[in-house]
């Protein structure tokens, strides 16, 4: 017996240009959050091994 189709799945091919759109969008977010803590975590080293 095979499973049927989940009624969920979209015909669309999932590398639309707006699908890409979204996920450039999400990385840059992504990526500024994780330079924002590696500048935070830098700076107080910085800061407290001079203390």
């Amino acid at each position: 017996m095979s499973a049927p189709a989940s009624p969920s799945v979209s015909p669309q091919s999932p590398s639309t240009p707006d699908m890409r759109q979204r996920n450039v969008r999400l990385g840059l977010i992504l990526a500024s959050v994780a330079g924002v803590f590696f500048l935070g975590f830098i700076a107080r080293i910085a800061l407290l091994s001079g203390a």
